[in-house]
């Protein structure tokens, strides 16, 4: 007889973990940035290969949009970021990351 222990769900439904808050420098600013698109980008295409590898005629529509989406947000902060450098200005970066259970 095979049994499995659940750990029950905590009554909280919501989790929030607060993964950026502070003033940066433009260099400081951009080194976040881009880590953080960086590693969704790598996400989005292991999610990409790992469809692929099974069926080679799955299109992973999603995965290469949102692959498309994050490369030109990552063009727009770092177009944004050389104006901030230009102007000798400093930058607030505020983020906070919501888990939510989901039935």
């Amino acid at each position: 007889m095979e049994t499995t222990l659940k750990r029950p769900i905590d009554s909280k439904l919501e989790q929030n973990i607060q993964l950026i808050e502070g003033c940066f420098s433009p260099s400081e600013a951009s080194r976040i940035i881009h880590s953080i698109l960086d590693v969704k980008i790598n996400f989005h295409k292991i999610q990409r290969l790992s469809r692929t590898e099974g069926n080679i005629n799955d299109a992973c529509e999603y995965d290469n949009s949102r692959i498309v989406e994050l490369i030109d947000s990552k063009a727009d902060a770092k177009s944004f970021l050389a104006d901030v450098r230009l102007n000798g200005k400093k930058l607030k970066i505020e983020s906070t990351i919501t888990i939510k259970i989901e039935d």
